[in-house]
């Protein structure tokens, strides 16, 4: 049967002018009374204050702080480069962008509205210049959000934050570990640095006890370093590298990745130089010939239910994106990953 004006009058009646927050289907009613509240106000994203994902903020020492299932955390600190500095305004460069959710309508999520989320701001870095201290800055503070049993969510920063930040994750037992990068970040010492960001994440984090290699998939990998990276492979990590979605498809890699991951907990890594530079140019260390945001939020959204216990976002360096597309995209992956922490076994329950 054809359109007609019975039809229209029909619908007419049933979203009368004037009421533009009726829903009728039973989850997206719930999602929508969550989001608009009374009287179907919603407050405008540019408006107030900048936070990660428009969360409420949140001081680490106020007495509400302890009832957080996830905190999000600010690591403006960039010492570990080796090639563009300015990572360390990724923080501030994520907080300002605008119309990231609230609703993931993939995993079918409100994670602000469903979960107790703040932004706790930054980390207080006792110094801008010492490497090592700002590592033990970073430790000390993730200690205190884990110890709580609170979910830390970070964005740098350089990649090497990753490192203090498993030491206070994986304190206890190793964990398995999703990293999404352009470099496989295992090489070793490097003008007389053994903590610069293309070496700490995953060698030390292996040899600490801290990651389980046979637990850890690489994703994105690219890139003329591929020769100082074979502790990836010889610890017994899985290294998927970008050519690789072209030969093998996205469901193959998405299939492997939630193999290896299993069911322990995992920690989530993503670089944005992941991307492919047209996506992300803001970044120290752009490779030519990455991922797309929708293979990176089809990776993500596929292993809904895994054990997530953290994660960080890194790289952000917006002063070479006159475009704002590298924060855009790391928003929304921040976005991705707090979405899968409503899934995660190990988030606390609700105070």
């Amino acid at each position: 049967m054809s359109w007609n004006a019975e039809k229209l009058q029909a619908l007419r009646e049933k979203y009368p002018g004037g009421d533009s927050v009726t829903v009728f289907d039973p989850h997206f009613k719930e999602i929508s009374e969550y989001i608009f509240g009374a009287g179907g106000y919603r407050p405008a994203p540019y408006a107030g204050i900048p936070s990660f994902l428009a969360a409420p903020l949140m001081a680490h020492t106020a007495p509400e702080f302890t009832s957080l299932q996830v905190a999000m955390l600010g690591v403006p600190m960039d010492l570990a480069v080796t090639n563009r500095s300015g990572s360390r305004f990724g923080p501030r460069a994520v907080r300002t962008v605008e119309r990231i959710g609230p609703y993931n309508e993939g995993l079918r999520v409100a994670p602000l509205h469903q979960m107790k989320v703040a932004d706790i701001g930054d980390v207080p870095f006792l110094s801008r210049y010492d490497l090592a201290q700002s590592h033990r800055d970073i430790e000390a503070h993730a200690e205190k959000i884990v110890a709580e049993g609170i979910l830390p969510l970070s964005v740098g920063g350089d990649h090497s934050i990753s490192l203090p930040l498993l030491r206070a994750v994986a304190r206890n037992r190793p964990v398995g570990l999703l990293h999404i990068d352009a470099h496989c970040d295992t090489g070793g010492p490097f003008d007389r640095e053994r903590f610069h960001h293309g070496g700490p994440f995953f060698r030390h984090a292996v040899l600490e006890g801290l990651v389980d290699p046979e637990r850890a998939i690489q994703i994105g990998i690219r890139g003329a370093t591929e020769y100082i990276w074979e502790f990836s492979t010889v610890s017994g990590m899985t290294v998927v590298h970008a050519q690789d979605f072209e030969t093998r498809g996205l469901a193959s890699i998405i299939a492997e990745a939630r193999n290896v991951l299993g069911d322990g907990p995992v920690y989530v890594s993503f670089d944005v130089d992941s991307l492919d530079p047209p996506f992300a140019p803001g970044t120290g260390t752009p490779e030519v010939a990455g991922l797309t945001p929708r293979e990176v939020r089809e990776i993500l959204r596929s292993l809904k239910g895994m054990n997530v216990v953290g994660g960080d976002v890194v790289e952000v360096a917006p002063q070479y994106d006159a475009t704002t597309n590298t924060a855009q995209n790391a928003a929304q992956v921040l976005f991705e990953i707090l979405s899968l922490m409503y899934f995660s076994p190990s988030l606390k329950k609700a105070a």
